[in-house]
């Protein structure tokens, strides 16, 4: 079991909740936070600053720790509700991103910059195929 830094004290009551919420069910898993990683579609880093409240967990984080731990969904959403209303840094335009990053599947991240470097690759490709065909005479005839 990890032994926790204290929470800031500017943390709101229901954000300080969520986050002992899941501090406690990431303990229950005994992974590493490089292993919850590994596991989900969130950085390491992004981990140590949702367990320690310097920064808002997205909700997709908190299904993520759900799933991965085999924890019931509806009740640390629930939390997740409350806290997101009285975060430090929330608010409407916060709570959008927080919706969009929730709808996206587990791994889609990881998806969007594999399609993005293969998409990346080809155009080099024929980027490098133009100059060498500009540069090389194609054949004299």
């Amino acid at each position: 079991m990890a032994r926790w830094r204290p929470l800031p004290d500017a943390l709101p009551r229901e954000a300080r909740h969520l986050v002992e919420q899941l501090r406690a069910l990431k303990d229950r898993t005994e992974l590493s936070l490089a292993e919850l990683a590994r596991r989900t579609a969130y950085s390491k880093s992004s981990w140590q600053r949702y367990l320690s409240g310097a920064k808002q967990p997205p909700r997709g984080a908190v299904q993520a720790l759900c799933r991965v731990a085999g924890a019931e969904q509806a009740r640390l959403l629930a939390l997740w509700d409350l806290a997101d209303q009285a975060w430090p840094h929330g608010g409407p335009a916060g709570q959008a991103a927080q919706t969009s990053a929730a709808a996206a599947p587990p791994g889609a991240e990881y998806r969007r910059w594999r399609a993005a470097a293969l998409v990346s690759f080809v155009v080099i490709a024929v980027l490098l195929a133009g100059l060498l065909l500009w540069v090389l005479p194609v054949g004299s005839g």
